[in-house]
């Protein structure tokens, strides 16, 4: 999957200028979380989230009358305390590395160029519903897991038992055991409907199945 597949192309901009009352007011009738910075041009200049613009308005506390207040969250403006250094990136780039760049980075949107174009945004958000989706959790499935040897052809092998079961695989993840070097996890959905025959056609061929969290894994590793 790839970010122009799901970018979010309705961009919700705004100049410089605009004052730092009229970003809280665009960003809480749109709606949004980020707002987009471009100058005349619709060149990007910066961004500004919802959290910046909370951070930059006066405590409550304060001592100013509210016409005073007033005034001065009116001379704010976005470009004063929008993000000028922005991590960008294009529509090919993968969703998994859109994801590693806002983790490593610790931020929560990207907006996407396409060479000097400002074509779209990708935020967190967008993310984890593409995560949930591949993972199936958004349909009437049953999630189980299956502790394998990291080894050529052993996702295929799983895949044929549950072939000769007539069961679907509706979505397939697979990561590291990090305490048990050389064993992976096959994490799978297949509908609630084959649940019995996806356990029982696993474990008749010596997979241990997970269906629930374990503490110990270690009577479920390959060839316990």
């Amino acid at each position: 999957m790839y970010v122009g597949r799901i970018m979010r192309t309705d961009l919700v901009t705004v100049p410089p200028d605009t004052s730092l009352v009229q970003a809280k007011e665009i960003i809480a009738e749109k709606g949004i979380a980020h707002l987009l910075v471009v100058d005349s041009k619709d060149q990007l200049m910066g961004i500004v989230s919802d959290r910046d613009v909370k951070q930059s308005w006066a405590s409550p506390a304060t001592t100013l009358s509210v016409h005073e207040l007033n005034y001065i969250l009116k001379q704010v403006t976005v470009e004063i305390i929008m993000r000028k250094k922005i991590l960008t990136i294009s529509p090919d780039t993968t969703i998994e590395r859109a994801a590693n760049v806002m983790q490593e980075n610790k931020i929560s949107a990207l907006p996407v160029m396409q060479g000097d174009k400002l074509v779209g945004i990708i935020t967190t958000t967008d993310v984890m519903g593409v995560l949930l989706k591949a993972l199936g959790i958004d349909t009437d499935s049953f999630r189980f897991t299956v502790l394998v040897e990291d080894r050529i052809g052993v996702m295929a092998e799983v895949a044929r038992v549950l072939q000769e079961r007539q069961v679907n695989i509706r979505s397939l993840v697979t990561w590291p055991e990090e305490k048990h070097p050389g064993v992976y996890q096959l994490v799978m959905r297949v509908a609630a409907r084959d649940r019995e025959s996806a356990i029982a056609g696993l474990q008749g061929a010596g997979y241990h199945v997970l269906t629930e969290y374990v503490e110990d894994l270690t009577p479920y590793l390959p060839g316990a």
